[in-house]
Order: structure tokens, then C-alpha cells, then sequence
């Protein structure tokens, strides 16, 4: 029996993967599997001789998420799929999450077709304490900027900020920074084919100055493993259910996803909610496969369970 050929998508910034996901090949070839890495608009690449296609490195999907899912779509193998993707990388998601009675951080969405002038844009930020602004698709955080509201430059290169993205036809979300990011950071769940996986802890990444223009790289993320607690599990299986419901409601059918990421934050000790839902990752985001061996071996096990279905 011929080995199954597993093929890794990145992109063409990242011809051999992410440094965190570069043990992968080794580890599914010790699965008895074939690893192809390859990047998803090369048009040199003979995608039919997958037996799967993982996604992954994909870090510049955002800039023509169109020609993105059309390539997808054209993968009759592939995980996550085309249409939960093409869902995910739109963060206007969120407001499905919240009408299925997730908390989600509080965001005011500015839309191109709005045409808003300066002064109404600013009128639609935060009066005091500190907010974010990022681009609705983007990918690795780029287009994300943390401004102080009672501070009138940072306001101001706020405003500048959601101009740029509104003139490129790109809807904006305006969030409250959550204190409690400083105190505790974020915690990320990882589901590898439905089931809990492992947990890690990240360190806060918007400092009060923080920009990270689109043009610019990756945010870099410093993440450590860390034991779930009963506490953070149960947050996630009710995010889990919600996902799948909603899922459900928009394919007409559920899907077994190969790996889903959640990221959430700790409600202060005063918030009238636990936690609050960052982002659910299901087509780029990391992984965190170096930050333990075990996550390298899990995620590879559940690969293996797939190229051998």
C-alpha cells in the first residue's frame, strides 16, 4: 500500500512552513505518510495527487481572500473545509457567536459603504480608557493598532488608521482593550478533530503603543504550555457547542474540523462575564506546536487519523 501523500499549504513568504510547524514533515513521515510542502498559488503544484491538504502557513490569504477560497473550493480534500473557512476569515463571525449568546468583547463595526466622515468616525470611539483597531480580515494581526482614548495624538492616529483601511474597501472594528489582557494575557484552547486537546498561555502583545501596520509581519506571540483547567475547558466547550451549532445551521450539516483554535481572555473580577471569546482559529493561526513536544505529536496523530480514513 502507497504511502499517503499529506500536502502542507503555505504561502510563498513561508516556502518551508512556519518555524513553529517545521518539525511536521518529520513527524508524519515517522507516520508513515508522504509530507508535500507547498504553497497554495503556486500554479506549478499539482494539487490532485493529495490525498489531504492540511492548511497552514497561509499567512497571506487576507490580501485576496477571494482567490483564496476559489483554490479551496477547488481541494477535494481539505482541512479545515472551504466553507468554514470562508466563514472564519471574516471576524464578522463574532456577531453570529453573540446572537448564540457567546460574550464577546463589546466592538462597533465600521462599514466602506457607511462613506464616514473624520468627525464621525471619531465620534464612534471609545471616550476614555484604551481600544483597538483592526482590518475584519486579516491575517497574523497585521492591520491591528492599540490607541489610548483620552490621549488627543493617539486619537488622532487612530482616526488615520480606520481611514486607511475604510478607503481599501475594508470594515473596521473598533474594541475596548481589555485590562484584564495585562494582568492575565489570553489563553488559547486546542481542538485537534473535535476533541480537547491542550491549552497554552500567552503573554500580553498590544502594548499601549502597539501598531502593526498590514504591510508589516506576523505579530510574534510568546506562548508557554500550560495545564487546562476544569475552569477554562468548560469556557471552551460551551464556545465549542456554539461553533458547531452555528456550523451546522449554515452547511445544513456539522463538520468534524482537524483543528480549531480558541482564544479567550478572563473577565476582570468586576465584569458581568467569565471570560470573553478573542478569535476562533480555523485556517492559520498557530498552533503552537513547538511551545511542548506533545502538541507536535498530538497534531500529527490527528493528521495520520485522517490520511488514513
Amino acid at each position: 500500500m502507497a504511502e499517503p501523500k499529506v500536502f502542507l499549504a503555505t504561502s510563498e513568504q513561508l516556502p518551508n512552513l512556519d518555524q513553529d510547524e517545521q518539525a511536521l514533515p518529520d513527524a508524519l513521515r515517522e507516520r508513515g505518510i508522504e509530507p508535500v510542502v507547498a504553497v497554495w498559488n503556486d500554479p506549478d503544484v499539482n494539487w490532485a495527487e493529495a490525498d489531504l491538504v492540511v492548511v497552514r502557513s497561509v499567512r497571506d490569504y487576507a490580501k485576496d481572500p477571494k482567490a483564496f477560497i476559489t483554490w479551496a473550493k477547488s481541494i477535494p480534500r481539505i482541512a479545515n473545509s472551504a466553507n468554514t473557512m470562508e466563514w472564519n476569515m471574516d471576524k464578522h463571525y463574532m456577531q453570529a457567536l453573540e446572537k448564540l449568546g457567546l460574550p464577546v468583547i463589546p466592538t462597533t463595526w465600521l462599514e466602506p459603504e457607511q462613506k464616514l466622515s473624520k468627525q464621525q468616525i471619531h465620534s464612534r470611539f471609545p471616550s476614555n480608557g484604551d481600544f483597538v483597531i483592526k482590518p475584519a480580515v486579516s491575517s497574523g494581526g497585521r492591520g491591528t493598532g492599540r490607541y489610548t482614548a483620552t490621549d488627543a495624538q493617539s486619537r488622532s492616529d487612530a482616526i488615520k488608521h480606520a481611514q486607511y483601511e475604510l478607503e481599501a474597501g475594508r470594515t473596521v472594528m473598533v474594541q475596548r482593550y481589555l485590562e484584564e489582557i495585562d494582568v492575565a494575557g489570553e489563553t488559547s484552547l486546542i481542538y485537534l478533530n473535535g476533541l480537547s486537546s491542550y491549552q497554552v498561555e500567552k503573554e500580553p502583545m498590544l502594548h499601549p503603543r502597539y501598531r502593526n501596520p498590514r504591510d508589516s509581519g506576523v505579530i510574534e506571540e510568546v506562548a508557554r504550555s500550560t495545564d487546562p483547567s476544569e475552569e477554562s475547558w468548560r469556557w471552551g466547550e460551551r464556545i465549542r457547542q456554539a461553533l458547531h451549532a452555528h456550523i451546522k445551521n449554515m452547511l445544513g450539516r456539522d463538520e468534524l474540523l482537524l483543528f480549531n483554535r480558541v482564544d479567550l481572555v478572563r473577565g476582570a473580577p468586576d465584569s458581568p462575564e467569565e471570560f470573553y471569546v478573542m478569535e476562533i482559529s480555523l485556517i492559520d493561526g498557530s498552533l503552537y506546536l513547538s511551545a511542548d513536544p506533545d502538541h507536535l505529536e498530538r497534531f500529527a496523530d490527528a493528521i495520520q487519523m485522517r490520511a488514513f480514513w
